[in-house]
């Protein structure tokens, strides 16, 4: 019953509300004219394939497996990709968050600190009027952790992936620091590596914050439309045009 439920929820709520009255408008123009109606149908199918888990679990997933975490550390610092922040927002000890996958990207490399005693190193700044500032909110909470203050750099200003590579090779040859181990989610790694290697810098990739199981199986869940897997499907597409400019 609680799956049944879930099928319903997932077409009488947006985005799978939308592929009902386009299908809906498709087979109304279908009684005049069949080539419009076809165009549509075909345009409300990828639509509706764009919001299911099965399509973007397997575009997630083939950006997730590009790299591994690594058996050793290999590095003089561990650099960490922002993510987004929020600004305002209350917070134990201050105001501002990361967002999930940036604080997913804090919480591994706050534990690769404690293995390694490596300085870290976190990138980002505040992208937009109304974002946090990443690596200030970043650093207040990794202080807030128990991480002592200069264990830890930031860089600040960087708006972008291009940026954060640009900006973190700059700051560390100020610090003598030259072997980045690059911490950032699964699905963004790929271009984290591509970006920090046209730096001139060699990192070490360690992938976090995963989206996606490796071991699973197919259910008629994975065909319901919801507005998360829709958001998946953004992020991975957005990755893969990053990933084609960053080797243009």
């Amino acid at each position: 019953m609680i799956y049944f439920i879930k099928f319903i929820y997932s077409f009488i709520l947006p985005p799978g509300l939308f592929v009902l009255l386009l299908t809906a408008a498709a087979l109304w123009i279908w009684r005049k004219n069949r080539r419009p109606a076809v165009t549509l149908l075909v345009i409300t199918l990828l639509l509706y394939l764009s919001m299911t888990p099965l399509m973007s679990s397997l575009l997630m997933g083939s950006l997730e497996r590009k790299y591994s975490p690594p058996s050793r550390i290999d590095g003089d610092v561990i650099v960490v990709l922002g993510g987004g922040a929020t600004s305002g927002t209350p917070d134990i000890d201050g105001e501002g968050n990361l967002y999930g996958p940036a604080a997913n990207r804090l919480l591994t490399a706050a534990r690769l600190y404690r293995e390694t005693g490596l300085p870290l190193l976190f990138t980002g700044g505040q992208v937009f009027a109304d974002s946090g500032n990443e690596a200030d909110i970043a650093k207040r909470q990794l202080i807030g952790l128990g991480i002592p203050a200069e264990d830890i750099l930031t860089e600040n200003k960087s708006l972008n992936t291009e940026q954060n590579a640009e900006f973190t090779a700059a700051l560390m040859k100020e610090h003598g620091l030259s072997r980045p181990v690059l911490v950032t989610s699964a699905f963004h790694i790929a271009r984290g590596m591509e970006e920090f290697r046209s730096a001139g810098l060699s990192p070490q990739a360690y992938p976090s914050d995963y989206r996606v199981s490796r071991i699973g199986s197919f259910t008629l869940s994975k065909l319901f439309p919801s507005p998360g897997s829709m958001e998946s499907t953004g992020v991975a597409l957005k990755e893969y045009l990053g990933l084609l400019a960053a080797r243009l």
